[in-house]
């Protein structure tokens, strides 16, 4: 996601005609996937691995993923190339038509809504740990005995970190800063990797229940699915892909294939593994958010903490920059239309107020839900249209133009339907989970 945003910041500053030659190699290409796909989604893997039905489970439906994951990469990569598009939108809307590709740029705009929740609470939950942290290091009392107060509420925190720190790092109209931060993300998940590991092989006791909780029936296959969202929260680089794709000097399809295989299989490594052994050290008893199940004095879980934390301050205002230029071009457009004329004036009033409303809204949304696993529901089912649905579309509707031999044309027709079926059904669970759930708060 960090990449993403870097990615997509860039090309809105380029010109329309794009005369700047592709110069990304290998290493690069598979490094900025890396970095695309490596985040604050980590965090949830053990837990979902918790709620699969243990490794087995979770790792054959990772592995079963994988595949999509990489077919869609490669759809995408394909599709640029026959549409001579560089961002995932105009692909979509080239390719697609255009009232598939207002759709995307919908789901888009709600998919990095919905990933600032994330993001504040992940910030929320680490505010937390950190002033448990604070309070015994200072006092030398333990958790249980912390009094409350309204100003130690880490909800309150986040409002002060918010009005302070990233409402004045997200008005201004561009941000320079993600050229320092982009590499943050994927230090915190590395680094969160190998902690995880190494506390595994350090603790003394490990009688743990690790047993599912529902070995067989309709149960059993609802908690095997429940881990897709988690998958395409923490796999989703599908966005930035196409801007990578475009950026490299090779841009042979073979090649592509390759870029995808290897910068998804270290994906899959440094996910598995962290899933593996995060449940197997905390097994049911595993939090949404790995980090909430270490105690708050650990030293090495407190510097994870702040790495993400920074990492997740940084990018937040880059998220909210490409959410809001959907929103405000929509606006401009539809003002233009009106008056014939946009001043700077009233461009920069528009910023300000979907800068404050969207930071609000997610803020009062953030510090509301109980945990992480509620909001990955969600962006899981929105990054199907992403990972899925839209690559499928892509290919369905190449290969009604493209010359390609009659057999070969059914079986990627068929691939392609199979692909938009399989998006439209993780969907609809992630959608029907996050409802339940809500409905089971009230």
């Amino acid at each position: 996601m960090e990449e993403l945003a870097r990615e997509s910041i860039s090309l809105l500053a380029r010109s329309a005609s794009h005369a700047d030659p592709p110069q990304l190699g290998s290493f690069g290409a598979v490094f900025i996937m890396l970095k695309s796909a490596l985040g604050a989604g980590l965090l949830n893997f053990p837990w979902a691995f918790q709620k699969a039905g243990g490794v087995n489970t979770a790792i054959t439906v990772e592995m079963v993923s994988l595949v999509f994951l990489i077919s869609g990469l490669v759809i995408l990569g394909y599709a640029s190339s026959v549409s001579r598009q560089k961002t995932y939108q105009d692909v979509v809307r080239e390719v697609c038509g255009r009232a598939v590709g207002q759709l995307c740029e919908v789901c888009f705009c709600f998919n990095l809504f919905m990933i600032c929740v994330a993001f504040l609470v992940v910030v929320q939950d680490q505010l937390e740990k950190l002033c448990i942290s604070l309070y015994e290091a200072v006092t030398g009392s333990v958790e249980e005995e912390m009094p409350y107060h309204w100003y130690t509420d880490q909800r309150f925190a986040l409002f002060v970190m918010c009005l302070v720190i990233i409402l004045p790092l997200s008005i201004p109209k561009e941000i320079g800063i993600q050229k320092y931060t982009s590499v943050l993300g994927t230090l915190a998940a590395t680094y969160l990797c190998v902690a995880v590991i190494a506390k595994y092989y350090l603790m003394e006791n490990h009688a743990v229940i690790i047993t599912p909780e529902h070995s067989q029936g309709v149960s059993s296959w609802a908690s095997m699915f429940s881990v897709v969202p988690t998958i395409c929260f923490g796999f989703q680089c599908h966005e930035a892909c196409i801007a990578i794709y475009s950026s490299m000097e090779n841009q042979k399809l073979s090649h592509w294939v390759v870029i995808s295989v290897v910068s998804m299989f270290f994906c899959l490594l440094i996910y598995t593994l962290t899933g593996v052994y995060g449940f197997m050290t905390f097994g049911r008893a595993v939090a949404s958010d790995i980090l909430m199940s270490y105690p708050g004095n650990d030293v090495v879980m407190i510097i994870s903490r702040l790495l993400f934390g920074i990492s997740i301050i940084t990018i937040y205002p880059i998220i909210l920059l490409l959410g809001r230029s959907v929103i405000l071009n929509l606006i401009i457009r539809l003002q233009r239309r009106r008056r014939g004329i946009v001043t700077h004036s009233f461009e920069s009033r528009c910023r300000v107020v979907l800068t404050v409303i969207w930071i609000s809204v997610t803020l009062l949304i953030a510090m509301f839900v109980p945990d992480m696993g509620e909001v990955i529901s969600v962006i899981g089912g929105i990054s199907a249209f992403f990972i899925f649905i839209f690559p499928g579309l892509c290919l369905v509707f190449t290969m009604q133009t493209e010359s390609v031999g009659p057999r070969l044309r059914v079986i990627l027709t068929v691939w392609g339907v199979i692909t938009i079926v399989v998006g439209a059904f993780i969907f609809g669970q992630s959608t029907t989970i996050a409802v339940m759930e809500l409905f089971q708060k009230f």
